[in-house]
């Protein structure tokens, strides 16, 4: 373990002493949110991604370990172990070099080697592989022919020993871990049309493709691996054959006796045994590099997603559009009560449009509903224009906004969303969403498969597990680091939180139904399976609005309550001052006395502390009031009314390798490519996130393809 401890503090660039807190807790069962947030003085105020990357790191190691004893067992107990074979799969830092190392000792199907060893050709081998004079292969060769073994001519025997001397080579660790340098730094990854006359389909940039595999980027990786498994694409790991047998024949032929008979069969091992699983080696390690920066991508794009502000407290009216089956209607109040629904058809004709015009302004007004949410489907153009239409009739005062509806579908089918709304049809049930979508984009989005929400690519070609490893991860950071309220929070929201699960919300909900609201976070105890230690987890991220303790609605945890009214005392305030807003100065007060002095009166650490005095200066604070409100509109263009230079505001709806799109208020999102970036960067991610709210010009609309170009850079 204190190896494992020392890798991690250097990968990291932590004390060891930190890392093996942090190792220490995930090992008792603390969640990552509850570390981040409230252990911070134990591993040096490391955030939750670290910490993520971290728990991660150790979970490879650990594996790494366990596969290395496996080995060292299956060697041993073949009686092959060595002192020297010992320490090197010791020393080895990948799976892949344990692999490498181990490969000699596999278990094999029958080869041609193997088929020679059992012709006792072994001997020859070692003769014509050993280190020495010169040697008389064909000579010796006769020595080994008996009809009776299948050696018919010295031909054969030398054919033997060469498959015996291949199979050398290829399972040799040291060839293999310099071929796969070689192929890293000089390889292609090429990709070319299947068929001769290829159509024009989405792989056509990759019709002719050749990039070095050390620069390749990973949407390029995803997309050749898609248009193979469409048999569009003919993908291959190329290398110049020269340079590889030149490579290998420096590693196995030098000073050799049997120079050309070893040199032939140094060739053979690489062309017939070492290119193929070379090339789907690196094939692997380009997809697997490839998934992990695209799940990286999407768990990025997903955050702000879910952390978009909030509209709150304001009656909104939910669009479903839709063709055939029409347009759902759902009017919620600013709790997310459901207070009306309805069905309209504004596609069907101008006298539909008219009626479901008629319809809507009397819910408006029967309602006062203030903003719409209109699902970006089907039918969300003429949806859209048929809301401005609405928006004039009523005589204004309504503003809408074009929500995502990635996943409504999938929410509204699902068994949760039965069990929310049994009255409802499927249809309504998405309206309701859309609508709450608005209102509080991160409950709503809590109740979806993180997958189905839309903001990565190639999404469903990732490692689904690892993939929902990730995001589930992402709403978890999320949930906790926003809050949530005891006595209106959803099941579904309850078991995002540290320490509760699927069980512990549903009887935390329970238990609130039968016997009221809650009052302080003790009672959270009551709550049946809910012991001590999901209590210390959960409790810093439950609130109680309704409690007579201001703390309770705070991010202050309960075992942190003391030192809260001591660093007060010590600043001259009292909780009474904090639930009335009366702390004037109390961040300037903590900060001149300084934290380290006050962490040794109040018994806690300078980094809680410091957390304490934000918390205390906005009790029940949302950190997402503080971003940029999200854009909401009262007329629409279409793509003919964008010319070039005109400009813009937008919100970014997908963050990806080589550019960002932006809702510009048409129907189509516009493109910002990497290039058309304000300065030049590796990654679109280190300048803009999903939700920022930007200024932008257009370079180019071409409405048959249905692409918007635009740019960053001010014309």
């Amino acid at each position: 373990m204190d190896a494992m401890i020392q890798t991690l503090a250097q990968e990291l660039g932590r004390a060891e002493e930190h890392v093996q807190n942090v190792v220490t807790l995930i090992d008792e069962g603390a969640t990552i949110p509850f570390i981040a947030r409230y252990r911070k003085e134990l591993h040096g105020s490391m955030d939750d991604q670290l910490l993520r990357e971290l728990a991660d790191r150790l979970q490879y190691l650990r594996n790494l370990e366990t596969r290395k004893g496996e080995v060292k067992t299956s060697i041993e107990n073949q009686g092959k172990m060595t002192e020297e074979l010992s320490a090197a799969i010791d020393a080895a830092a990948t799976l892949a070099e344990v692999e490498d190392l181990y490969r000699p000792y596999k278990q094999k199907r029958r080869t041609r080697a193997t088929i020679a060893r059992e012709k006792g050709l072994e001997p020859l081998a070692a003769l014509a592989f050993a280190l020495g004079p010169a040697v008389d292969m064909e000579g010796a060769a006769l020595d080994y022919v008996d009809p009776e073994k299948g050696v018919e001519t010295a031909e054969d025997a030398l054919q033997g020993a060469s498959d015996i001397i291949a199979e050398m080579i290829s399972d040799d660790a040291d060839v293999r871990k310099m071929l796969r340098e070689l192929y890293l730094r000089r390889s292609l990854l090429v990709s070319r049309a299947a068929a001769k006359e290829p159509e024009d389909t989405v792989y056509r940039l990759y019709y002719d493709f050749k990039q070095p595999v050390g620069r390749v980027q990973g949407y390029q990786v995803l997309a050749v691996n898609r248009g193979e498994r469409e048999d569009v694409l003919k993908v291959s790991v190329e290398l110049d054959p020269e340079t590889a047998h030149i490579a290998v024949r420096r590693m196995v032929v030098p000073n050799r006796a049997a120079m050309d008979f070893v040199r032939a069969a140094a060739d053979d091992a690489y062309d017939r045994l070492i290119q193929p699983s070379m090339e789907r080696e690196i094939r692997n390690t380009l997809t697997d590099q490839a998934n992990e920066g695209a799940i990286h991508m999407f768990a990025l794009n997903l955050k702000p997603l879910l952390m978009q502000p909030p509209v709150k407290g304001k009656v909104t009216m939910g669009l479903d559009p839709g063709y055939r089956m029409g347009c759902k209607v759902a009017v919620v109040d600013g709790t997310g009560k459901v207070l009306d629904t309805a069905v309209v058809y504004p596609t069907y004709g101008q006298r539909q449009k008219a009626e479901c015009i008629e319809t809507l302004s009397t819910l408006i007004r029967k309602h006062g509903v203030e903003h719409i949410a209109i699902g970006n489907g089907t039918a969300s153009r003429e949806t859209e224009q048929m809301t401005v239409e609405l928006i004039q009739k009523v005589g204004g005062g309504v503003s809408y906004m074009i929500v995502s509806e990635a996943g409504a579908s999938v929410y509204s089918a699902s068994k949760l969303a039965a069990e929310e709304f049994p009255q409802f049809d499927v249809n309504l049930r998405s309206a309701v969403s859309i609508a709450r979508r608005l209102q509080d984009p991160l409950a709503e989005l809590v109740k979806i498969d993180p997958k189905a929400i839309g903001v990565g690519q190639y999404q469903h070609d990732m490692p689904q597990a690892r993939l929902g490893e990730t995001l589930d991860g992402v709403v978890e950071d999320c949930v906790n680091a926003v809050g949530v309220d005891a006595n209106t929070a959803s099941p579904s929201l309850l078991q995002r939180v540290s320490g509760l699960t699927a069980a512990t919300a549903k009887n935390l909900v329970k238990y609130r139904e039968e016997n009221g609201i809650f009052t302080t976070r003790k009672q959270l105890l009551k709550v049946p399976k809910l012991g001590p230690k999901a209590f210390e987890q959960c409790a810093g991220f439950i609130r109680i609005p309704e409690s007579k303790s201001v703390l309770d609605n705070t991010g202050v945890h309960p075992e942190s309550y003391g030192a809260a009214e001591q660093l007060l005392s010590a600043c001259g305030y009292t909780l009474e001052d904090v639930k009335a807003g009366n702390i004037p100065q109390l961040k300037e007060k903590a900060e001149a006395i300084g934290y380290e002095t006050l962490a040794q009166t109040c018994g806690a650490g300078a980094p809680t502390l410091a957390d304490i005095v934000k918390e205390l200066s906005k009790p029940g604070r949302d950190p997402r009031d503080e971003l940029p409100p999200p854009i909401l509109r009262t007329d629409v263009m279409e793509a003919k009314d964008l010319k070039p230079g005109m400009e813009l505001q937008g919100t970014v709806r997908n963050v990806i390798d080589f550019g960002v799109f932006v809702d510009i208020g048409v129907h189509q999102d516009g493109l910002v490519h990497i290039s058309k970036l304000p300065r030049r960067v590796r990654h679109p991610s280190e300048l803009l996130s999903v939700g920022d709210v930007i200024t932008v010009w257009v370079v180019e609309v071409d409405e048959k393809k249905k692409r918007i170009s635009l740019t960053m850079k001010k014309p």
